[in-house]
């Protein structure tokens, strides 16, 4: 918890200052960065376009053009959303996630920077910085008022809003949400959480 301690005051004016919220802010960030602040890699194979993209990837063939390059994937899946234009304008890698908690898409980009004071929409690596990576998974935790879920132990809906972009109603269905349950368990020891 070396970070908890070193964004403590950052942490606690944004309302992350239970040991139940502490646990639930982490073992997002955790699953969602290492807790190292990084870009979205994107870099799949055919199989995996498959497989994590569908909507966008219906044949193999269409998944060839694509495997093994992390731009081209990023324009296509992220185009035309999230405030993204087409996918040959480029928005979609340019503005893929980056940080703690991958913020992703221009919308979000120019949201965090207009409340921030800093220009993330044309300097999008800057999310790369540590205390960067730290203010924007805070700011996207506060703006979607996560700390409401984190009271109700429901890492359902926040997995949910963090990945898919909202509460679903089937439970787990989140990318990777055995590891963030798991990753909430070992927060709630950390914290002594019962």
């Amino acid at each position: 918890m070396e970070l908890a301690k070193k964004y403590r005051t950052l942490l606690a004016k944004n309302g992350i200052n239970s040991p139940l919220r502490l646990a639930h802010f982490f073992a997002q960030i955790s699953h969602e960065s290492n807790l190292m602040p990084i870009a979205e890699n994107l870099n799949y194979s055919v199989d995996g376009l498959m497989k994590v993209f569908p909507k966008y990837f219906k044949t193999i063939d269409i998944a060839k053009n694509y495997a093994r390059m992390p731009s081209f994937i990023a324009n296509r899946v992220y185009a035309n959303r999230m405030g993204n234009r087409n996918e040959l304008s480029g928005d979609g890698y340019k503005y893929r996630g980056r940080g703690f908690i991958q913020i992703t898409g221009r919308n979000n980009y120019e949201k965090l920077s207009q409340q921030v004071g800093v220009d993330y929409v044309n300097n999008p690596d800057l999310l790369l910085n540590e205390a960067d990576a730290m203010i924007s998974a805070i700011w996207y935790w506060s703006v979607n008022n996560l700390n409401k879920f984190a009271d109700k132990d429901d890492i359902d809906a926040i997995s949910d809003i963090i990945n898919i972009g909202r509460p679903t109603e089937k439970y787990g269905d989140s990318n990777g949400f055995k590891d963030r349950l798991g990753k909430l368990s070992k927060y709630k020891k950390e914290l002594n959480i019962n």
